[in-house]
C-alpha cells in the first residue's frame, strides 16, 4: 500500500486532519502567509499528498481491510 493506512479508522483522521488544515490554509492565505503555507504542508503530509491521493488510499485500504478479512476466514 503506498497511500493507504493500516486501518480505516487511521486514515479516516488523517483525512479529517488533512482536510481541515487544506481549509484553513486556503480561507487564511490572505490574512498570514506564513501560517497557512505551514498548514498547507500539514494537509499535503497528512493527505499523503493531494486529496485525490486521499481517495486512492482510500480505497487501498478498503480493500486491504476485505482482503485482511476475507484470508482470517477462510480454513
Amino acid at each position: 500500500m503506498i497511500f493507504g493506512n493500516r486501518t480505516l479508522a487511521v486514515h479516516l483522521l488523517r483525512g479529517a486532519a488533512g482536510f481541515a488544515a487544506l481549509y484553513v490554509a486556503i480561507r487564511f492565505v490572505g490574512t498570514s502567509g506564513w501560517p497557512s503555507l505551514l498548514l498547507a504542508g500539514v494537509a499535503l503530509w497528512m493527505l499523503k499528498g493531494c486529496p485525490m491521493c486521499w481517495t486512492i488510499g482510500l480505497f487501498e485500504t478498503l480493500a486491504q481491510t476485505v482482503f485482511r478479512a476475507a484470508d482470517s476466514k477462510s480454513p
